[in-house]
């Protein structure tokens, strides 16, 4: 498993890889720490929203757009901090989770 958090403007300040992770998920985890901080929601709404036929289905073109679950934004009090990625679970979900779990995990810290 690969965790990437960004700064608000989405680049890296923290990246942990487990070895025996595959080298695709740091680019991965990279890439959905970017897309939930950039769109400003989590990479399973973005998921959904850019399903093919949806209005918004054209963003899934975007270079840098990854759209399955483990992006997460990292807030506190009503601001945008910045976002994890999480790649390297069975599934998005499983991802997503483990991504909501970091987050709680330090939300007394966070909060102001």
């Amino acid at each position: 498993m690969t965790v990437v958090v960004t700064d608000r403007a989405g680049l890296t300040q923290v990246l942990l890889r487990d070895r025996f992770a595959g080298p695709h998920t740091v680019e991965v985890a990279s890439n959905k720490a970017w897309t939930a901080v950039s769109f400003r929601t989590s990479t399973a709404v973005i998921a959904a929203e850019t399903q093919p036929g949806r209005p918004m289905s054209g963003l899934r073109t975007l270079p840098r757009l990854l759209a399955a679950g483990g992006g997460q934004v990292i807030e506190a009090a009503g601001s945008i901090l910045g976002a994890i990625g999480v790649s390297g679970g069975p599934t998005g979900e499983a991802d997503d989770s483990c991504a909501a779990a970091g987050i709680k995990a330090i939300t007394d810290a966070i909060e102001f």
